[in-house]
């Protein structure tokens, strides 16, 4: 935008050329109102720094309140340089701040964040920040209501000044990424009414140390949160983690805040209750009334705590990895068929039995029962956001029950997760059945052989291609046109880089109904004109994936693109139709690639190169391969790419070889640039995987559902 600014106008008056065009037709012609609108999609630093340079007309505009009342400084390429001028240029103008994932930028540039002395709300989640410098900060910032930090080894309370303690004894809402077992800053909070906090502590230091989870601080020096209204934490996998989100949950449970009215924890596998958390529930059973409820899975198994707990008006549940039946279900949660249409989301990952009436008799072949489906899609007609994976939903034969033709009926579903054996049709269909027997005789493509090139349906090219109306998948998608985000993950799927799972599971084939979901199904992907986000992991039966490039033609919106062990598992049989989908991406930012045995070579390097948007790669291969001078040509073609991170097949040689050759030819001119080439099976992963920064780590480089994860609106 700078290097084009020139060419709107000089010194106020219209360019030369101006004069052949209709006044309404030029860029300035434009009113004000959608003038800013337009400079609200520009980065903020080129809007500063670049544009309102061009002519006195967007001087003015760009420094509208609109435009500098809150400011995103998440762009990759935000310089050291142009942070600081933007700072010094508009600093006192800006109100809202949010920098969340500057992992590149200094302890010192973070700091000039101070020269903004009317900040109301700063998020700094992912900077590097040290306890003096975030005291010189705070000290600075008067108003401030909103803050958002890491806490990082070494963090040390007793160095923040009084003046420090005083802005954060005004703040409202914290939220807080624990690396080090701490309170961090929550002891001088005393006037929190939300409270968020992200457990990414380590069992072990880098030299090999156990940690303990004891803290420094003692918890008689933690105050009783009367106004808290919003608790949430979310925890990585790690024994230390549950011990210090017990330390946390031992004050609520002496006194439950009134007000509180979303309480969700997070936790990865198993959770043990402990005395504390017990009195803690009984007490928000007596006394609070929620709308938002997320609990560990041991919390609620069994147990009936759901018939005690009082809800208004929720708009989040997630039951992830609950035995909740379909009965359970509806009599605890829904109340019967209570409306509940100020539900906007819920997640039901992992809940095997929850749209079964009786968990004890069910088994993971069953069929689903269509009536307790029915009974929460009628009850919950607003929901927004729906996961259902990570479990066997299988539909029966009778027309009009099909698992997608009664979630059709969600017509406001903006993201929706679904297992693939669920959206398979109950029997196959006739339009497939030439096709389809040689490809149903390899359940899971372990070292067998299928042929291949054989389309399942017409070529996208062909004026006849795309899925079949009869499909129910189809017609689910035809219901939802509006849907932005779509995950279709094998309910066995287990990544080879886990994020929520505590130690990777073994791999198990693909469900026996997933065969029946190809080609086919994926194009039928190719409706969602909105589509932003998709991701599809371990459908067996894509022979060809000509699919691929029905999404490409069609999903003209498409930012992030996460595939996993598409077809069969030997060969990368969808190569041909991938690279052609690539060349239609002209808006994909996130691309993650997980199958065992990929070959990143040059035909697949020049099709991404056409994706000139792109920013985050991710390759994910046991026994794949890679071509490094592919790699430094992708690279010098793309030049937005910021992050590349490949675990494949390769010796330690070869990937630090590459690695090094990728900082030294491209670091200095991309200061967000980090770059991770290492063999996925080396036992020094871990210490590698602990260095990335978490905003790449979390977002794209460890595979999990992103389906009602949290509550929407969480944060900013």
């Amino acid at each position: 935008m700078a290097s084009s600014g020139e060419d709107l106008c000089s010194d106020g008056d219209m360019p030369p050329t101006a004069a052949a065009v209709p006044s309404g037709a030029h860029l300035l012609g434009f009113s004000d109102e959608i003038l800013l609108h337009i400079l609200s999609h520009i980065p903020s630093t080129d809007l500063v720094l670049h544009v309102r340079r061009t002519c006195r007309k967007l001087a003015e505009l760009c420094l509208d309140k609109s435009l500098t009342h809150t400011v995103l400084l998440q762009d990759y390429e935000a310089s050291e340089d142009k942070v600081k001028q933007l700072v010094k240029e508009i600093g006192r103008e800006i109100q809202q701040l949010n920098m969340a994932g500057c992992y590149w930028l200094s302890g010192s540039t973070i700091e000039h964040v101070a020269r903004c002395r009317g900040l109301v709300k700063v998020n700094l989640s992912g900077c590097h920040l040290t306890s003096l410098r975030l005291s010189k900060m705070l000290s600075a910032l008067q108003h401030l209501r909103s803050l958002a930090i890491d806490v990082s080894p070494g963090f040390d309370a007793s160095q923040l000044s009084s003046e420090c303690k005083a802005t954060l004894s005004r703040v409202r809402e914290l939220k807080q990424t624990l690396f080090t077992p701490s309170y961090g800053v929550v002891p001088c909070c005393t006037s929190l009414e939300k409270l968020l906090l992200y457990f990414e502590i380590l069992d072990r230091t880098r030299e090999g140390a156990i940690l303990s989870g004891q803290l420094m601080v003692g918890q008689s020096n933690v105050p009783h949160y009367q106004n808290l209204r919003v608790f949430y934490a979310r925890l990585a996998p790690g024994y230390i983690n549950q011990e210090v989100v017990r330390l946390y949950l031992a004050v609520l449970s002496d006194r439950t805040p009134e007000n509180l009215h979303a309480f969700l924890i997070s936790v990865p596998g198993s959770f043990a209750e402990s005395g504390a958390t017990k009195n803690l529930l009984d007490s928000m059973a007596r006394n609070v009334v929620l709308d938002a409820l997320q609990l560990p899975k041991s919390w609620l198994n069994g147990s009936s705590l759901l018939q005690h707990l009082k809800f208004n008006n929720p708009f989040y549940f997630s039951f992830s990895r609950c035995t909740l039946s379909g009965g359970h279900l509806i009599q605890r949660v829904i109340n019967g068929g209570k409306d509940l249409r100020s539900l906007a989301s819920l997640n039901l990952s992992g809940c095997v039995h929850c749209l079964s009436p009786d968990s004890l008799l069910r088994k993971a072949e069953d069929d689903i029962d269509s009536g307790i489906l029915e009974t929460l899609v009628v009850a919950c007609g607003g929901l927004r956001h729906l996961n259902l994976s990570a479990a066997h939903h299988h539909s029966s034969e009778r027309p009009g029950r099909h698992l997608c033709q009664l979630l059709a009926r969600l017509r406001h579903l903006r993201s929706l997760s679904l297992p693939v054996c669920s959206v398979a049709d109950s029997a196959p269909r006739a339009d497939r059945a030439p096709a389809q027997p040689a490809m149903h005789a390899v359940p899971c493509g372990f070292g067998k052989k299928v042929r291949i090139g054989v389309q399942t349906y017409p070529s996208p090219f062909s004026g006849q291609a795309g899925p079949q109306p009869s499909s129910v998948f189809w017609s689910l998608l035809k219901s939802v046109p509006f849907l932005e985000r779509l995950e279709l993950i094998g309910s066995n799927f287990s990544s080879a880089m886990p994020r929520n799972e505590p130690a990777i599971r073994n791999s198990l084939p693909p469900c026996s109904r997933a065969q029946n979901v190809g080609d086919s199904e994926v194009a039928a992907i190719g409706q969602l004109a909105f589509l932003r986000h998709l991701t599809l992991a371990q459908l067996p039966s894509i022979l060809t994936g000509s699919g691929l490039v029905s999404i490409g033609l069609q999903c003209q919106q498409l930012q992030s693109l996460s595939l996993a062990n598409l077809g069969m598992m030997g060969k990368v049989v969808y190569m041909s139709a991938l690279s052609d989908m690539l060349k239609h991406c002209k808006r994909l930012r996130d691309l993650r690639l997980e199958q065992p045995y990929f070959s990143a070579n040059a035909q697949f390097f020049q099709a991404l190169s056409q994706c000139s948007a792109l920013q985050r790669l991710c390759l994910v291969s046991r026994s794949g391969t890679l071509q490094p001078e592919a790699v430094l040509a992708f690279m010098a073609r793309c030049l937005h790419v910021v992050m590349c991170h490949m675990f494949t097949g390769e010796s330690l040689a070869t990937c630090k070889s590459l690695q090094q050759s990728l900082l030294r030819s491209f670091q200095a001119e991309r200061p967000a640039l980090d770059v991770v080439i290492f063999p996925l099976l080396h036992e020094g992963l871990a210490d590698v995987i602990r260095d990335v920064p978490m905003v790449h780590l979390d977002e794209i480089t460890l595979f999990k559902s992103r389906v009602a994860e949290e509550p929407p609106n969480l944060w900013w």
